[in-house]
């Protein structure tokens, strides 16, 4: 091989491989829509109306959006999503019990979310292709049993040479001594690798941090780069067409 190939590739995980976010949207809609027990939830039992239960539901989108979970507190992740379901509940209505509801908010919303967490037939193809020429390794941020569970979900293990949850460590992306271990469990150097993912702040600036080969950014939605962020060297609508990018990196 030329020595001055790239050898590996890491990935990360939500909104690269998965579609963590269309995920996470259809799983608020079965919160709200679906029956349990021929009752709906939100819907029914607290007789809520349709301006409510998108209060209700906003508001736990934004707690899980700025949350910030501490593994030293004595409350696993699950715990502390019911809390964000109750508080949410309680900060909409006057209700005066909203522990059950909110147990039952959850865990339909993270089990349907599970549910949708899949390799695509044409992403599971393109990274059995690219393991024949390269060392594959997923790196994703996030609380541990979060992602370990959309690991699972998604039946990553069998795609990559090896997998990495940030949150089993100090630092998360984009800091780079979770890129220097990646490195080590590759056994390459960070010229080596090329970094991809959807996120400027952790996937894109850990990757130039780094010092890897280069990094594509993922960005579906069209974005323009914004001003001060760091700029990647590539752009993708989807990571499908990383072929095209390895083909101008040879």
């Amino acid at each position: 091989m030329d020595a001055n190939a790239v050898k590996a590739i890491l990935f990360d995980l939500d909104n690269t491989l998965i579609e963590t976010h269309r995920a996470g949207r259809y799983a608020i809609q079965k919160v709200v829509f679906s029956c349990s027990k021929t009752q709906e939830l939100l819907k029914t039992s607290l007789a809520l109306d349709d301006d409510t239960i998108t209060n209700i539901c906003d508001k736990f989108k934004q707690k899980l959006l700025h949350e910030n979970f501490d593994p030293t507190a004595g409350r696993s992740i699950d715990e502390v999503r019911v809390g964000h379901w109750e508080d949410s509940i309680k900060e909409s209505v006057d209700s005066c019990s909203t522990s059950s509801l909110a147990h039952q908010c959850y865990y339909l919303w993270k089990n349907t979310r599970l549910e949708l967490l899949n390799l695509s037939p044409e992403i599971s193809s393109l990274l059995k292709q690219l393991r024949r020429k390269y060392k594959l390794l997923l790196l994703t941020n996030g609380n541990a049993q979060t992602q370990r569970e959309k690991v699972d979900a998604a039946s990553c293990e069998g795609f990559f040479d090896s997998i990495v949850l940030a949150g089993d460590y100090a630092e998360q992306k984009p800091f780079p001594s979770i890129f220097r271990l990646c490195f080590d469990l590759l056994q390459v150097e960070p010229q080596d690798c090329i970094m991809v993912g959807d996120s400027l702040d952790t996937d894109i600036q850990g990757g130039w941090s780094a010092h890897v080969r280069a990094t594509v950014w993922i960005n579906s939605a069209g974005d323009a780069v914004p001003v001060g962020s760091v700029t990647p060297d590539f752009t993708l609508s989807t990571v499908l067409d990383l072929e095209d990018v390895l083909a101008q990196l040879k």
